[in-house]
């Protein structure tokens, strides 16, 4: 199968920049990948492979993939056994060795989501977030943190949520200047909580790779436009850019019964909640979209969210329910 190319390579005016007030450092070029997963391991690494390939071709530094890249969505369906039969090591397991293989291949940071095997008695793992430089080492890693409990998602039986020591992490790569990272997943994309916590720390850039699509108990209800506006939201409300890429296809349970189907349309906005790149909801495709960084200080500093904020009166922001 292939991939559509999407290109956003010219970012649009900042609105709120005041003439002098930032340099004029080149964009960060990213790679953002939409894929269908398929149960042939070698066909499924070859074509994210050749979706790596392309991004960086077009000049992208770092290349970003959906939630569980190598793996069919496991939480349709509860678990029958140990949940983390399914789940991987995170040094030597596959998808480490592949995003390795790819980021080597063509001098770019690749960005995956694996089933991290933890060893828990309770046979459940946790879901991660990582980037792989060139070199083949880890250089950022994130667990989700928030888990969903829904008809066909049932995370919460095969990953513990993520720990709440240093749960934000906000990762600064040298060959990439000025980009301060968040790595949160899929569901944490719902909380506002998130995106604050990690623009309070100067992040500039939130990726969530994402796996959904389909409700299995409200089959006529399009959640699409409902998950793509709290994102951008959220952006607008934290002065972050937004990538976000999600799978597409329908899958099949191991019991041969039909599984989630993904709505694809991943995409990157922008601090002002500008849509820079969509995909289809259908097609796989590689985004490539250039990110001009300091819009996230123009905006704050003409709308600055961060600055007159209350957390005296928060309270109830924390153990209510």
């Amino acid at each position: 199968m292939t991939f559509t190319l999407v290109r956003a390579t010219t970012p649009p005016a900042s609105l709120a920049r005041v003439p002098g007030s930032r340099d004029d450092s080149a964009p960060l070029r990213i790679g953002v990948v939409q894929h269908a997963w398929q149960p042939d391991t070698d066909a499924l690494t070859a074509e994210l492979s050749a979706a790596v390939a392309a991004a960086a071709a077009e000049g992208a530094q770092i290349v970003f993939l959906p939630e569980l890249t190598l793996s069919r969505y496991p939480a349709d369906t509860v678990p029958n056994g140990r949940a983390d039969e399914l789940a991987e090591d995170l040094e030597t397991g596959p998808t480490r060795r592949w995003a390795a293989e790819a980021a080597a291949a063509n001098d770019v940071y690749v960005h995956a989501s694996l089933y991290e095997r933890t060893g828990d008695a309770d046979g459940r793992g946790l879901n991660t977030a990582i980037v792989v430089a060139p070199s083949g080492e880890i250089v950022a890693k994130t667990h989700k943190l928030h888990i969903p409990v829904t008809a066909g998602y049932y995370e919460d039986k095969y990953f513990r949520a993520g720990p709440a020591e240093h749960p934000y992490p906000v990762h600064e790569v040298a060959a990439l200047p000025g980009v301060r990272l968040g790595l949160p997943t899929c569901w944490d994309e719902w909380f506002p909580e998130v995106t604050r916590a990690y623009s309070l720390q100067g992040a500039n850039v939130l990726v969530y790779p994402t796996a959904i699509g389909s409700e299995p108990d409200h089959p006529e209800f399009d959640t699409q436009p409902l998950w793509r506006q709290v994102i951008v939201g959220n952006g607008i409300a934290n002065g972050t850019f937004m990538v976000v890429p999600n799978r597409i296809g329908s899958e099949t349970r191991p019991d041969g019964t039909p599984g989630n189907t993904f709505y694809g349309s991943s995409f990157v906005s922008d601090p002002y909640g500008r849509i820079l790149a969509e995909a289809p909801r259908a097609e796989q495709a590689v985004l490539i979209v250039d990110l001009d960084l300091p819009q996230r200080d123009d905006w704050l500093d003409l709308f600055p969210f961060l600055a007159t904020r209350r957390p005296d009166t928060y309270e109830l922001l924390g153990d209510a329910r």
